[in-house]
């Protein structure tokens, strides 16, 4: 953590330049938003060296898993904010990502909490300003109230469009989808998951 995450942590105390934090030709870049121990990021982003790949995740366990992949990976298109995804979302550009996957957060299931739940009318606008038109926001849950609350936000948003026609949209996972650990966790617990998408307008 000391000798190698400096090398992978996006500053947020100066603006960022995703040309200096990623110096290299790239096809796209996608943010993870909550990566756990950073098993589903380190995956992808050894499958394609040719994407860049953001992650956030506030807790230092989690982070820590995650930079000793990166780095006995030595995989380069991985960048690693440790800490709020929301803060990430303020100092990135206009229009720069081209995926956001919010996947399994924390539902916050006591009604009073439901205010701490990262999925918000404010979060969502600073997700569409980074988020480039037709490109996709991804969110994946395996609680159905969080699901409902989710859809609820974003259907009322007018920066983001759910093209769902029938069950299958939501209920069939995303094409190479390899389910995470708390996905897994759900099934033995006896719960299904929906994978909903979003598009930016």
């Amino acid at each position: 953590m000391a000798d190698f995450l400096p090398s992978v942590a996006v500053d947020l105390s100066k603006p960022v330049s995703l040309d200096v934090l990623f110096p290299f030709s790239r096809t796209e870049l996608r943010l993870e938003i909550g990566f756990g121990d950073g098993e589903r990021l380190v995956e992808q982003a050894a499958q394609r060296p040719d994407i860049a790949f953001l992650g956030c995740e506030p807790f230092l366990n989690g982070v820590a898993k995650a930079v000793s992949a990166i780095n006995d990976g030595g995989l380069t298109n991985v960048r690693i904010h440790s800490g709020d995804a929301r803060d990430l979302l303020v100092a990135l550009p206009d229009q720069s990502l081209d995926r956001i996957e919010l996947l399994y957060p924390d539902p916050w299931p006591k009604r009073r909490h439901h205010k701490r739940r990262i999925v918000s009318d404010e979060f969502l606008a600073a997700a569409a300003r980074v988020l480039k038109p037709g490109c996709e926001f991804r969110f994946a849950t395996d609680i159905d109230d969080y699901c409902a609350w989710t859809l609820a936000h974003f259907r009322r948003s007018k920066e983001f469009s759910w093209l769902a026609a029938n069950p299958k949209d939501w209920l069939t996972p995303w094409e190479g989808w390899a389910p995470t650990r708390y996905e897994k966790k759900a099934r033995r617990e006896g719960r299904a998951s929906a994978y909903l998408t979003f598009v930016r307008t």
